[in-house]
């Protein structure tokens, strides 16, 4: 058999994998079944042991440009899928060349939008779905990515606190630039309004989706949703001398939305008035996470870090009030980790694991503890919501870190 297998360290070889056959003629124990989105090409699921890969037949220039793509976008912190090898040379028994092989390692706790349909009422998705493209279009287009093929079939979601997170699985049409102009920023976000009011219509000729949604409406409200979060990272801004304060302001806004700014440029004009312009290749999401990050080793996704944040904040004014004296802030996270949040998810039973995310699952028991807290007029202990959580919410939750596999 001959093949040329690229692959990234930290995963099996593949070697055992039939390449000679094509992948729609594939058979065997690795295979597994998953609900996965609509593709132009034959895509197929692998296990090995409790690690699933997708493994996407494509023409061989196709399958290294998302190689490519998907490894640089990774790089530059866009949350898209993990690449993990491409498979070029393919000769099958009979001499004839087949196409090549992109594998990606599916991404737990991720469901697919018919999947989130299925499970969720529709008017609680509309909203979150919105913000999600929108968030996405944004940092791909910041990093100069124009994607020519943004679709809800093309993205996976993740829960995130209240939220949704999108993930970009298929860059086969997308392009890469130092810059992208207005005009294809314009035409990729009309692409993509395109698409996703398509496949909502396709769910409602499916009887999937209710009339709770419309889909021009979800068109038109990503457009406007895009453009808005768009303006309010990249415009320049014209302030008199007296006005400075409102640096402070937009950069202020700029981090409650979950951006950073690394470098900005004030520029003196005629008539005494300054333009603050900000670079968008210097605009960086992320700050929420890389901060827990920094003070945990906690992986979340921003929202839920923001939750997790608060609740850092809200432990270390309890313990400064116990102790009669403040913490400093490492040291109070590493106490909230030892004595609220570890202890928590311990109260998981491992068959439920599967459910939520760590950070999701401790995000949901603070939510209900506030609600039941509420509801009795008195603060619950945190450790008997859990339980209570575990009882009543969790076990009747969907499975979501191997959606679909084996049955789930």
């Amino acid at each position: 058999m001959r093949l040329q297998l690229t692959a990234r360290t930290g995963h099996p070889d593949f070697l055992d994998l039939p390449w000679d056959v094509p992948l729609a003629a594939w058979d065997g124990p690795r295979l597994v079944e998953m609900p996965l989105g609509i593709h132009r090409h034959v895509v197929r699921t692998v296990r090995y042991d409790d690690r699933l890969y997708h493994l996407k037949e494509l023409p061989r220039r196709y399958a290294l440009r998302e190689w490519r793509f998907l490894r640089h976008l990774k790089d530059e912190g866009v949350p898209v899928v993990d690449v993990v090898g491409v498979v070029t040379l393919r000769d099958a028994p009979s001499g004839d060349r087949l196409d090549a092989c992109l594998i990606t390692q599916h991404l737990e706790f991720s469901v697919p939008y018919r999947l989130l349909f299925l499970r969720r009422e529709h008017h609680a998705l509309r909203d979150p779905l919105i913000d999600a493209m929108a968030q996405l279009l944004v940092r791909l287009h910041l990093n100069g990515f124009y994607w020519g093929d943004c679709s809800l079939s093309n993205t996976l979601f993740r829960r995130d606190a209240g939220s949704l997170a999108a993930y970009l699985v298929d860059t086969e049409t997308g392009e890469l630039y130092d810059e992208l102009s207005d005009g294809q920023r314009r035409t990729d976000v009309e692409l993509a309004a395109e698409k996703t009011a398509g496949e909502l219509l396709d769910l409602q000729a499916a009887h999937v989706l209710g009339d709770v949604i419309d889909p021009a409406d979800f068109a038109h409200d990503l457009q406007d949703r895009y453009a808005r979060l768009w303006a309010e990272l990249t415009h320049d801004e014209v302030f008199a001398e007296d006005e400075r304060h409102r640096i402070h302001e937009r950069l202020r806004r700029i981090n409650e939305i979950g951006y950073d700014v690394e470098e900005l440029e004030l520029l003196r004009e005629d008539g005494g008035r300054t333009r603050l312009h900000l670079r968008t290749s210097v605009l960086e999401p992320g700050r929420y996470q890389r901060l827990l990050r920094e003070l945990t080793g906690l992986e979340a996704q921003d929202l839920q870090a923001r939750v997790l944040l608060n609740d850092i904040r809200n432990f270390g004014a309890w313990l400064a009030d116990q102790e009669q004296a403040p913490g400093d802030e490492a040291l109070v996270a590493r106490r909230w980790l030892e004595r609220s949040f570890e202890p928590t998810v311990a109260l998981v039973p491992h068959a439920l694991r599967g459910r939520r995310q760590a950070p999701q699952l401790f995000v949901e028991i603070l939510e209900h503890w506030q609600r039941w807290s509420a509801e009795q007029g008195a603060d619950l202990d945190l450790f008997d919501a859990a339980r209570r959580y575990v009882a009543e919410v969790l076990p009747v939750t969907e499975e979501e870190q191997l959606v679909g596999a084996d049955g789930a």
